[in-house]
């Protein structure tokens, strides 16, 4: 009976500390995902411009920008199961410095070949942190609110869009190039301190024993036929497959209309104010009633959302529209990133991360090309429109597979 007491005490005390643990290392760690993503977003804007500056040709500009795609994408699975091997934390500071290093480097380019080279050092270290700071988050959450902590997760990762998107035009206009590339670097080298705050992570493998490349297939097969997993994974890659064409198309759609970049940069920020707001309340909510619900509503919404967006002519009907496809996402990201958290174990969790961005970066590198293909031979109208299809299959996946 003493024995019972004891070991109940010590339970009770290790989960509260375990407890307040957590209330320290996840908001530590939506901020690092914050300052780890940003550098993209502020990228995204003036990469073609600046690619220009330095002499590329209108082809060569299309592959430095997808250098970071092609680079990125491979690069989230394998780092995700080295975080696997050994650990979050010292991966995590070296994509932070390697991101940092990877902007310095883009103000002293003076030559295409040069910028294409940075490109895919970039994309390589950029795959270190989405798997480490989203393992982090799983490991850290409590199993009853993963949702909310997957929210915190995806408001980090919108507001990364939202601010990167917003600050970039304005300091390059004001500033220069070199100043956005310097800022980059700061917030960087900020978020690589704030690494040191999080705790030591134990190793999760042994790092001696030597992984063949067939093993990770098999492992690699083995995550995608968990339903749990399938979904989540359809899902992302069918949301970022969809944004993608929507960032090719609707510039084009929206001077067609007469309008200008003005109203291209308002429409993207209210799709993303709307996507920061959403999120912890969906989560919260899909720890109450489950994945399927807030899954299904975010990919119905999305669907809706691509079909009416190339029907409307007015800067008003289009700003609700975007407003809606801002909250489908904020309803659909913390319950299929909660997904990924709730079918795998702390020793997996890494390569499944891993693939989860993954998946999310091959999702707009080819839905981008894809829709605007097919814009340009259906018109930009149909093309929009077509964006919806892949998601149609996703909520179809979802649904058959849940039910199985």
């Amino acid at each position: 009976m003493r024995e019972f007491n004891i070991c109940y005490i010590m339970s009770v005390v290790m989960n509260k500390l375990s407890h307040r643990h957590a209330r320290r290392v996840l908001p530590i760690t939506s901020v690092i995902t914050f300052l780890g993503f940003l550098d993209t977003h502020l990228l995204i804007p003036i990469i073609a411009l600046y690619a220009y500056k330095l002499g590329a040709s209108v082809g060569i500009i299309g592959l430095i920008i997808g250098l970071y795609s092609i680079t990125n994408t491979p690069a989230n699975i394998l780092f995700g199961r080295l975080i696997d091997r050994v650990g979050y934390k010292v991966p995590l500071m070296a994509g932070l410095i390697g991101d940092a290093l990877s902007m310095f480097c883009y103000s002293i380019c003076r030559l295409p070949i040069h910028l294409a080279l940075v490109r895919v050092i970039h994309g390589a270290s950029g795959g270190l942190i989405g798997p480490a700071t989203m393992s982090i988050t799983a490991d850290y959450s409590d199993k009853a609110q993963k949702g909310r902590a997957m929210g915190f997760y995806g408001m980090s990762l919108a507001a990364a869009t939202l601010v990167g998107y917003g600050l970039s035009g304005v300091i390059v206009s004001q500033l220069g190039y070199q100043a956005l590339f310097m800022f980059g670097v700061i917030m960087l080298v900020v978020g690589a301190t704030l690494t040191l705050l999080l705790p030591k992570a134990s190793k999760r493998g042994n790092m001696a024993a030597k992984v063949s490349i067939s093993e990770s297939f098999r492992k690699v097969k083995g995550l995608l036929r968990r339903r749990g997993l399938t979904v989540a994974y359809c899902s992302i890659f069918a949301q970022y497959f969809a944004f993608g064409g929507v960032v090719t198309l609707l510039p084009l759609y929206v001077r067609s209309l007469g309008m200008e970049t003005f109203h291209v940069g308002m429409l993207l920020a209210t799709f993303a104010i709307m996507f920061i707001i959403v999120q912890f309340p969906s989560g919260a909510l899909s720890d109450r009633v489950g994945r399927l619900i807030p899954t299904s509503v975010g990919l119905s919404l999305s669907i809706v959302s691509l079909v009416m967006l190339p029907s409307l002519e007015t800067f008003s009907l289009l700003a609700v529209v975007m407003a809606l496809y801002g909250t489908a996402y904020g309803i659909l990201f913390p319950s299929i990133s909660a997904l990924v958290a709730d079918h795998t174990i702390p020793e997996e969790r890494g390569m499944a991360t891993g693939m989860f961005h993954a998946l999310l970066t091959a999702g707009v590198a080819t839905g981008a090309p894809i829709i605007g293909w097919a814009g340009e031979i259906m018109g930009v109208e149909l093309g929009l429109a077509l964006s919806s299809v892949i998601v149609v299959l996703a909520l179809v996946v979802a649904l058959i597979v849940t039910k199985s």
